[in-house]
């Protein structure tokens, strides 16, 4: 017969069985597996943006500390001046584009959550037709050269200004609000957009910042539409840049390094170090939404 253990919790006596023990026991020991398996990649980057580049060339396979500690790879990744312009694209896209993405957002999920629309049947399924089909990737190319947006910022902004997943969230998140209320703000003459500023936006501020995280994740990690419509390197967004540096014998660096020969010892030497400097913004911002964020996917969730 198994042996068991008693357990007081809330109050209640619960036995653990040996078979629930050696259960935590193995439980354990995945989840710490599993959490090495996620957090040494990051551990290993950190301490390599701070070992001598001399031991990382010569030291291949894993690190466990900094060896020769050293903060010459984050001065030579700050004196590097397409990083520097990659930062000043990256946050100028971002202080553009995040406005334009959660107004638009919030206009399209107040109209699918709104009742009564003319002709809103057909124009949600456009609007949902544009979810599983694009025009592909040459005709929205030759749509950006049309238009005069090729080598541009703004061919960074406008084509993603709207998600329609994040409008359907959007669209949720409205539908939660009593209709109670805008009932009574129409009665006392409010018209759609007072309901839309001051009614409805400060009550679902929790998805909106789910919102904020995703759209802005989304242009920070994205790397391929400026490889495809930006010509200049100097409008690059950081993440091309970082993928500059981490291709052997970028063009790129090799057009920005003033000397030649340093070129593959500066991309080995601030790989690392980009690596972090890219990484640690998104890591910063999270915590500070994480509450938001929890309470936002939940909307829709449960049902009264």
């Amino acid at each position: 017969m198994a042996k068991k253990e008693t357990v007081t919790m809330h109050g209640m006596a619960i036995r653990k069985s040996t078979g629930d023990k050696i259960f935590d026991v193995f439980n354990t020991l995945i989840l710490l597996a599993l959490c090495f398996v996620t957090l040494y990649p990051m551990w290993y980057v950190v301490c390599a943006s701070f070992t001598n580049n001399t031991y990382l060339v010569a030291h291949p396979g894993a690190i466990w500390w900094p060896h020769g500690f050293t903060t010459g790879s984050y001065k030579m990744a700050f004196e590097h001046p397409l990083i520097l312009s990659g930062y000043k694209n990256i946050l100028m896209i971002l202080a553009i584009s995040l406005p334009i993405n959660i107004i638009m957002t919030l206009f399209c999920g107040y109209f699918l959550a709104s009742k009564g629309m003319m002709f809103k049947g057909p124009i949600q399924f456009l609007i949902m037709f544009t979810m599983f089909f694009s025009g592909g990737m040459i005709p929205t190319y030759l749509n950006i050269r049309s238009l005069g947006l090729f080598n541009s910022m703004w061919s960074l902004i406008l084509p993603g200004a709207i998600s329609v997943y994040n409008c359907i969230i959007c669209r949720t998140a409205i539908q939660a609000v009593p209709e109670s209320l805008t009932e009574s703000a129409y009665l006392d003459g409010a018209n759609d957009l007072i309901i839309v500023f001051r009614i409805i936006l400060p009550l679902i501020m929790p998805t909106i910042a789910v919102l904020l995280l995703y759209y802005g994740v989304g242009h920070w990690n994205s790397w391929f539409p400026a490889s495809i419509y930006l010509t200049d390197n100097y409008k690059l967004p950081i993440q091309n840049v970082l993928r500059s540096i981490l291709i052997a014998n970028s063009n790129i660096l090799n057009a920005a390094a003033s000397e030649s020969d340093k070129v593959d010892e500066f991309a080995e030497a601030i790989k690392y170090s980009t690596i972090v400097l890219t990484t640690v913004p998104v890591l910063c911002i999270y915590p500070f939404l994480q509450k938001y964020f929890v309470k936002g996917v939940m909307v829709g969730a449960v049902k009264g």
